[in-house]
């Protein structure tokens, strides 16, 4: 692998792992971030889902504990069940629309100008949400993820799957809707965190068995810093994201996404940024 390549994708784990989590879609910035480097093409998108399992693989350190628990506790403890149980059925609605609609998706939203349109829209909810929050303060009944119940998790599930819009955001769409439906902005997060873990470990085996004929040895090197940039990236912003949201909401986010999706259409509509599909 040469310097420019492993530059490249070092600098795609980094972004990935630094907005998975996020309310500003990893899948949108990996996009733009991929055409301003003139890193595109079919193994490049391989590679921004596979790379996502460092995300993931952050989010299972962080809670190493919780999930050994609930592991081990799923022969004798009926709360670890059922929270083992809304995963599932959260997991699920983005799964099967992910599985019908995926060729189409990608053929038609995976370039920057859609993007940019989504990143927009979704700080708009998001601007919304927050709004109707601060009106109604009492609206979250949820305050811990054990509270969910099995319509909680499906609700949420549902919400997860706008994500499959390059730009929406999974990490966005989760909170924002857990929060839409009733779970407090901590109950929200946390869940979208454990969510994640299913979520970017079926997209990673998905892709990479799917586009197998793609990848060759040679690939291991760029898909390893790719992976281990996004893991260490990740690790650092749940750490942070989890203070943050202890005494702050999420506007800063809808006006970083709304700025950020104008700037986009508006440079390539000026022409002053060749955006690459």
């Amino acid at each position: 692998m040469d310097l420019i390549l492993a530059i490249k994708a070092l600098i795609m784990g980094v972004v990935e792992g630094l907005t998975e989590f996020l309310p500003i879609s990893s899948t949108g910035h990996l996009i733009l971030a991929g055409s301003l480097l003139n890193f595109t093409g079919d193994k490049v998108k391989v590679f921004e889902i596979a790379i996502q399992a460092g995300a993931m693989l952050a989010v299972c350190w962080e809670y190493r504990a919780r999930i050994a628990g609930v592991v081990g506790g799923l022969g004798s403890d009926s709360r670890a069940r059922r929270f083992a149980l809304n995963l599932i059925i959260a997991f699920l609605p983005a799964a099967v629309l992910g599985f019908l609609f995926n060729k189409a998706i990608k053929a038609h939203l995976f370039s920057p100008v859609p993007v940019a349109l989504a990143f927009i829209i979704g700080g708009l909810i998001i601007l919304w949400v927050e709004k109707r929050n601060r009106a109604n303060p009492a609206a979250a009944r949820i305050e811990s993820v054990d509270d969910m119940t099995f319509a909680d998790a499906l609700k949420v599930g549902c919400a997860q799957a706008f994500a499959l819009i390059p730009g929406t955001s999974r990490s966005g769409a989760t909170i924002i809707g857990g929060m839409l439906f009733g779970l407090s902005r901590k109950a929200a997060t946390e869940f979208s965190f454990f969510l994640a873990i299913p979520t970017l470990f079926a997209a990673t085996i998905y892709s990479l068995y799917k586009e197998r004929g793609l990848l060759s040895a040679a690939d291991v090197p760029m898909f390893t810093v790719g992976t281990v940039a996004a893991f260490v990236s990740a690790f650092l912003c749940v750490r942070w994201l989890l203070r943050y949201i202890s005494s702050h909401d999420f506007t800063v986010f809808a006006w970083y996404r709304i700025v950020f999706g104008i700037v986009v259409i508006a440079t390539a509509y000026s022409g002053l940024v060749v955006w690459a599909d």
